[in-house]
């Protein structure tokens, strides 16, 4: 079945609900990454930070947790909540689940704005080297159980090392409160083998052709929010989405590796707010 709404912990704006612009937010482990951008853009719109399944305040039910489980859940959250006419905002593991969104349920989706996402099929060798060096290594079991869910290494280094500034103690406990246990962590250890390389998973990597060809074609607006030297986007693939995807509005935020909010976040929530007003004003 699909995700009920009381599973699905969020973090909402002030925006007026009556608004015709809504937003919504995903993120692999928190919405609490956008706590500081959603106040740019909840003037006008109901803004929703989400908490994909397994992940925040969401609760952790016994499912697999493939990238199938969680688009699942994110449709049955739209639709419980009647959502109508949304703009996505998306970035990390959520921009397979946005893209995939959008691509299946275009006439719900006004505009998709993105940040550090993937927006085609990749190879390992896209990737900066020390990313392209652990990545292949959390994938596989039991290193990746032993790493992140008991070792907890994606809370502890992953994150923090991709992020420029240094996190408060406040934050760094924020981040680490939802996965207090190795069970807790289930959902973020599996979500990396999730992630299509190189074809594999083939069936996750067929979803991934399937929204970046028509990300090719769609006439959809697009904000691309480019970072350097980032890490899901480098330079090359920057380039790439410039050159490829129509009806795109660029905005270069400065510096950020992967984890972007935590170091941008007024640069991101001004972009989108410009581009809302601008872009998707009808």
């Amino acid at each position: 079945s699909k995700g009920k709404v009381e599973e699905m912990g969020i973090l909402a704006g002030a925006g007026r609900t009556c608004s015709r612009r809504r937003v919504l937010w995903s993120w692999a482990a928190s919405c609490y990454i956008w706590r500081n951008i959603i106040p740019h853009v909840s003037k006008g719109s109901r803004a929703i930070a989400v908490d994909l399944i397994g992940m925040g305040k969401s609760d952790k039910p016994d499912i697999g947790y493939h990238y199938d489980d969680h688009s699942r859940y994110v449709e049955g959250f739209v639709e419980a909540l009647g959502l109508k006419d949304i703009t996505l905002v998306i970035q990390d593991w959520g921009s397979l689940i946005g893209f995939r969104y959008a691509h299946e349920h275009e006439a719900n989706v006004r505009g998709i704005a993105f940040m550090e996402a993937t927006v085609r099929p990749l190879d390992l060798s896209d990737l900066p080297l020390d990313t392209r060096i652990i990545f292949p290594v959390i994938r596989t079991f039991p290193f990746g159980y032993l790493l992140i869910q008991a070792g907890n290494i994606f809370l502890n280094k992953l994150l923090p090392d991709m992020i420029i500034r240094k996190l408060a103690k406040e934050e760094v406990a924020a981040y680490k409160a939802p996965f207090p246990t190795i069970k807790s962590r289930k959902p973020v250890a599996k979500f990396p083998s999730e992630v299509p390389f190189s074809g594999k998973p083939a069936a996750n990597h067929q979803t991934m052709v399937g929204y970046s060809e028509w990300l090719k074609v769609t006439q959809m607006p697009k904000l691309f929010l480019k970072f350097s030297p980032g890490v899901a986007i480098n330079k090359e693939m920057a380039e790439w989405i410039e050159k490829t995807l129509p009806n795109l509005t660029t905005v270069d935020c400065g510096a950020g590796r992967h984890f972007v909010q935590e170091d941008e976040p007024d640069a991101i929530g001004q972009a989108i707010a410009a581009w809302m007003s601008t872009q998707l004003k009808k």
